[in-house]
């Protein structure tokens, strides 16, 4: 089991993996918006895209993380055979997910329209529908290496699952590279950007290939051997099964809504980009901080109810959700506060016009005020599904989408595409709201200590002063400069270092928290 600072240390070793994903996913963004901007071959990618990565959230890092992780878990430290158990997951993962990929093939058109019903009549189409069904193979590789990393993560291993991401980017960003130069050819037609497009969708299925392979290797080098093996139905596999079934919406549920994004999205020309752009900034900070998070302190939590620590629980939860909200409040005032200065600096260049900018800032800003939501989602997850309980976070889940649905469709005929990010947002209230509210049956380890409590205020004073010094700053130094530019955006990673520096110091003067626990964290990470 892992005490607090080993918690933490895991938590830093998954954020930095995370972290640096994501700025090669920004670079690869970067010249997404530069060669394609906002065009039709942007947005049927980034439909084709999203498909197996919606489906990724149920059977990967959904239902699999969600109620795989704690069998696992448990297996281990009760020392049964938690390798025979993988083995029997991942052969009845295989079998479906090949199911599922010629289905998915044969029904693509009415899986696209079902995303983006804009699309109807469109040439946009034609396009993501061809670009769906070379990417959706995707969805067999990544799953398979979702399991395979929640393997490593149970084991306190979690290095190579992290870095795995790195290749998506590397590999995208290499194949666009080789498309620029004339390398690759289009698969869907004689349009501005098609071999780019094509380059993408090839490059994914790649990327899905190289990141399996990675993880499997290093499971192999832990001592877990997950050879293939025949699909058998087992006790084992049918309680896995009814465990995992509500968990795939429960654990899915921000790709649900942002289907629902999508689908509002799909009426207003060039909102799918937009909206796309934004999730990338708010989703830097909950990859780095929540998902990193709910990784580390899942198996964690499952091994501690397995051991009967509660006051271990307890403190692990509440450690977790200092770190949490220590570094999600900031990132939340500063995405409200900044977001045009961040995406001009990002984003603004070649084919992606100032306007783009405003468009993508405003919804950019109003994900930001739901990232504390989406955070601790992340951090009271576990507490229901290291008990094996997946069906009230499935309940919750439901409507939680109910609540967006109805937001995103009511309001985008009075404020348009921004409907889509208002209903993601107060949807991850939401859910944030009944998983706080129906945890206190779960006893002592459910509760948050009294130095969490007493930090919440400080974390919250000290964010608000720190966004009135980035308002400042960017008023006299940022505006006005020349968008895209390679000044530019180092004029804005040095005012995110100041809006950085601003915080730590008023935090520690605060007592939000203390210098020798992050020196404990690294020290022994």
């Amino acid at each position: 089991m892992l005490g607090p600072i080993r918690l933490i240390s895991g938590v830093l070793t998954v954020g930095f993996w995370t972290l640096f994903s994501r700025i090669l996913g920004f670079l690869r963004d970067i010249l997404i918006a530069a060669w394609l901007g906002t065009g039709p071959v942007a947005e049927a990618f980034f439909v084709a895209f999203t498909l197996p990565n919606m489906f990724r959230r149920f059977f990967g890092e959904g239902a699999l993380n969600m109620a795989f992780v704690p069998m696992f878990s448990k297996k281990l430290e009760a020392g049964d055979d938690p390798v025979g158990f993988a083995r029997q997951a991942m052969a009845g993962l295989t079998l479906i997910l090949i199911v599922l990929s010629v289905l998915a093939t044969l029904f693509m058109p009415w899986m696209v329209l079902a995303m983006a019903s804009g699309f109807a009549g469109d040439a946009r189409l034609d396009m993501a529908v061809t670009l769906g069904r070379i990417v959706f193979v995707y969805i067999v590789f990544i799953s398979l290496a979702a399991l395979v990393s929640g393997v490593l993560n149970a084991s306190g291993r979690f290095a190579a699952a992290a870095a795995a991401p790195i290749l998506l980017n590397v590999i995208l960003i290499g194949v666009m590279i080789l498309a620029d130069q004339g390398l690759i050819g289009s698969v869907i037609g004689n349009v501005d950007g098609g071999s780019y497009g094509t380059a993408l969708a090839f490059g994914v299925v790649l990327a899905g290939i190289a990141q399996l392979a990675l993880v499997w290797v290093a499971a192999k080098r832990a001592g877990f051997d997950l050879k293939p093996s025949r699909p058998r139905w087992t006790p084992e596999m049918k309680r896995l099964t009814i465990i995992a079934a509500p968990a795939m919406l429960a654990g899915g549920v921000v790709q649900v809504n942002l289907l629902i994004g999508r689908q509002v999205a799909s009426y207003f020309d060039g909102a799918i980009v937009w909206l796309s752009f934004a999730d990338r900034l708010y989703q830097l900070p909950l990859g780095v901080v929540g998902i990193a998070i709910g990784i580390v302190l899942l198996p964690d939590l499952s091994r501690r109810l397995q051991a009967g620590d509660t006051d271990g629980g307890q403190n692990a939860l509440s450690r977790a959700a200092e770190l949490s909200l220590a570094l999600a409040i900031p990132a939340s005032v500063a995405l409200a506060v900044i977001p045009v200065a961040l995406v001009s600096a990002l984003f603004e260049r070649g084919a992606f016009s100032a306007t783009d900018t405003q468009a993508t800032a405003l919804a950019c800003a109003i994900y930001g005020l739901g990232l504390p939501a989406f955070v601790m989602q992340k951090v009271l997850q576990p507490l229901y599904f290291a008990r094996e309980d997946t069906k009230r976070p499935f309940y919750y889940a439901l409507a939680s989408m109910v609540i967006n649905a109805v937001v995103a469709v009511a309001l985008a005929p009075v404020i348009g595409f921004l409907a889509a990010a208002v209903g993601t947002t107060l949807a991850g209230w939401g859910m944030l709201a009944l998983l706080w509210m129906n945890r206190k049956d779960m006893g002592q380890a459910a509760q948050f200590d009294t130095r969490l409590v007493d930090r919440i205020w400080r974390i919250l004073v000290a964010a608000l002063i720190m966004g009135g010094a980035l308002w400042a700053m960017n008023q006299t130094i940022i505006a006005g400069g020349s968008p895209g530019g390679f000044l530019q955006l180092g004029k804005v990673l040095a005012l995110c270092v100041a809006g950085a520096v601003v915080y730590g110091i008023t935090g520690l003067a605060l007592k939000a928290f203390t210098l020798s626990e992050f020196k404990s964290a690294f020290r022994r990470g």
